[in-house]
């Protein structure tokens, strides 16, 4: 079965989340210009096709973040509007290949020193 993605809704919500970090229904539908309502339909349909993961510890937390999946989608919109067995080819082959971490907080002791390691990287 072929996968269908509501555009331009689902694109805009993986979009959000191309940062890796995690998001509710409540923030998304501000950063997308969309009903809240409309978010919460739509993000379990996208958990369903491995866009998205729950976060919990509780289940009905209504936080969510992208998976490797869906940053592939992302990255092969413009496939998914001409040939969707390419789309969902190229998901295959590139989801492992993704990864996603955590976001990373370290304390330093030296300011200057976080400036000069943000400019290096």
């Amino acid at each position: 079965m072929s996968i269908q993605l509501v555009q331009p809704t689902d694109f805009q919500i993986l979009d959000a989340l191309i940062d890796g970090r995690r998001d509710t229904a409540a923030n998304l539908a501000v950063s997308c210009d969309k009903d809240r309502n409309y978010i919460n339909t739509r993000l379990p349909v996208l958990a369903g096709e491995g866009f998205l993961q729950r976060i919990g510890p509780a289940e009905n937390s209504g936080l969510y973040q992208i998976t490797p999946r869906g940053v592939a989608a992302i990255q092969n919109r413009p496939v998914y509007n001409t040939n969707r067995d390419r789309f969902e080819m190229l998901l295959n082959e590139q989801a492992s290949r993704i990864l996603i971490e955590e976001p990373l907080v370290r304390q330093v002791t030296d300011p200057e020193e976080t400036q000069k390691d943000l400019l290096d990287s």
